[in-house]
C-alpha cells in the first residue's frame, strides 16, 4: 500500500490531494496514509484485504470512504477523525452485529451507509434498528426508510463537486505556458511591410525606366526626322544659291567646303545625343539594380 500511495501522489504534496484511489493494492492494515492529507475528500480502499482500520489517519475533510470487499469485522472507532463523513461503504466485510456499528453514532453528517453482504444484515428488523441507531441516515444499502430505492442525490452532488475540485488541481499541475507559441499580430504586421516597399519601388522603377527609354527613343526619332527635314531644306536652299551664283563663281571650292562642314557638324550632334541617351539609360539601370 505504501508504494501505491507514493505512486498516486505523482510528486505532489499530500495536502494537495483531494481524491485518492487505492483499490486492489493488497494490504492487511493501513500503511502510507498519514495526517498530512488534510484536504482529502474521497478515499477508495476497495478489495485491499484490510482486516483492521487501526492506524487510520485523521482526515478532517473526508466525506466519502469506500471499504467494500475487505475483511473488516470491527474497529470502526478508528474512523473518529473523519467527522464530516457522509458516505461509508462497508459492503462485503465481516461485520456481524449492531454493536460494531455503535461508533458511527458520532458521525452526524452520515447520509449513506452500505452494509450489503455482511452478516449483520441477517439480524431481525435489521433495517429498522440501523435507522434508529443512526437518525442521520437517509439511505441504507441503497434504500430509504420506506424501502424506496434512492439515487442518493446528496452523494452524487458531492461526487460531482469532488471531481470538479480534483480536475481543477490537475489543471493546475498540468499548466503549460503557451506564450512562446502565440503569434504576435502586431509584430507580424510590423515585419511584413518591410518587404512591400522594396517590391513597389522596384516595380515603379522598372515602369519608369521603360517609360523613359520609350521617351528617349521617341525624342531621338523626332530629332532625326527634324534634322532630316532641316538638312533637306538646307540642301535645297544651297542648290538654289549655287544655281544663282554659278555664273559668278564658277569652279569655286568654297561651297563644297561649307557642305562638308555642315555634314560633319550633323554627325557630331547625332553622336552626342546617342551618348547622352545611353548614359541616362545606364543610370536608370543602375538605380533599378540597387533597389532589388
Amino acid at each position: 500500500m505504501e508504494k501505491r500511495v507514493a505512486l498516486e501522489l505523482r510528486g505532489r504534496n499530500p495536502s494537495q490531494i483531494k481524491e485518492l484511489n487505492l483499490d486492489n493494492c493488497r494490504s492487511t492494515n493501513i500503511i502510507g496514509l498519514t495526517d498530512e492529507y488534510t484536504n482529502l475528500e474521497i478515499l477508495s480502499l476497495n478489495n485491499v484485504g484490510l482486516t483492521t482500520l487501526k492506524g487510520f489517519p485523521t482526515l478532517p475533510k473526508l466525506r466519502k470512504l469506500e471499504l467494500s470487499d475487505n475483511r473488516i469485522s470491527s474497529g470502526l472507532n478508528f474512523l473518529n477523525g473523519c467527522k464530516k463523513l457522509t458516505h461509508l461503504n462497508l459492503s462485503g466485510n465481516k461485520i456481524k452485529d449492531l454493536q460494531t456499528l455503535k461508533p458511527l453514532e458520532g458521525f452526524e453528517n452520515l447520509r449513506n451507509l452500505d452494509l450489503f453482504n455482511n452478516d449483520v444484515t441477517n439480524i431481525e428488523d435489521y433495517r429498522t434498528k440501523v435507522f434508529a441507531l443512526h437518525p442521520s441516515l437517509k439511505y441504507l444499502d441503497g434504500y430509504d426508510k420506506d424501502d424506496q430505492e434512492g439515487e442518493d442525490s446528496d452523494a452524487e452532488e458531492e461526487d460531482g463537486e469532488e471531481m470538479n475540485g480534483n480536475n481543477d488541481s490537475e489543471d493546475e499541475d498540468l499548466d503549460i505556458n503557451l506564450g512562446p507559441l502565440v503569434i504576435d499580430d502586431e509584430s507580424l504586421s510590423e515585419k511584413l511591410p518591410e518587404k512591400s516597399p522594396s517590391l513597389l519601388v522596384s516595380l515603379y522603377t522598372v515602369y519608369g525606366l521603360l517609360f523613359h527609354m520609350g521617351y528617349l527613343l521617341r525624342n531621338v526619332d523626332d530629332e532625326d526626322d527634324d534634322e532630316d527635314i532641316s538638312l533637306s531644306a538646307v540642301y535645297n536652299s544651297n542648290l538654289e544659291e549655287e544655281s544663282s551664283a554659278s555664273s559668278m563663281y564658277a569652279g569655286s571650292d568654297v561651297e563644297e567646303e561649307e557642305d562638308d562642314d555642315v555634314d560633319d557638324g550633323d554627325n557630331d550632334a547625332d553622336a552626342d545625343r546617342n551618348i547622352k541617351a545611353q548614359g541616362e539609360l545606364h543610370n536608370y539601370i543602375s538605380l533599378w539594380m540597387c533597389t532589388i
